[in-house]
């Protein structure tokens, strides 16, 4: 009996931490997430969090174009990196992003010829 108990608890155990990862990688809209949600992006603070909810009050995003036209501060590189990171406008990835466009993490270093002293 002790056995199964702990069997059990092992197996909600995981159970919960799958949940949690899931809901970690879930999509976040931008139409209907409360600021913290928005903050949870990676690319997104609180003052972006701010203008996005205050745009949205006055209506709804209809797409991606929208959502870049409204949002200051928002270009089609960071709509593409913020929907890389699990933003949705309407249920919807930034098609950039949707094409799997990879974003450049490193470059080589370039070498540069020494400036002579003076």
């Amino acid at each position: 009996m002790n056995t199964f108990k702990c069997r059990l608890g092992f197996r909600l155990l995981v159970l919960a931490l799958l949940t949690q990862i899931g809901l970690a990688w879930s999509a976040v809209e931008a139409n209907q997430a409360p600021p913290q949600d928005l903050v949870a992006i990676k690319g997104i603070g609180p003052a972006t969090s701010q203008r996005i909810v205050e745009a949205r009050r006055e209506q709804p995003f209809r797409d991606w174009d929208d959502f870049i036209r409204r949002v200051r501060g928002i270009g089609p590189t960071t709509a593409g990196k913020l929907s890389a990171n699990g933003l949705t406008v309407n249920g919807t990835r930034y098609p950039a992003a949707a094409e799997g466009s990879p974003e450049v993490l490193w470059q080589p270093m370039v070498p540069r010829p020494l400036e002579s002293p003076r």
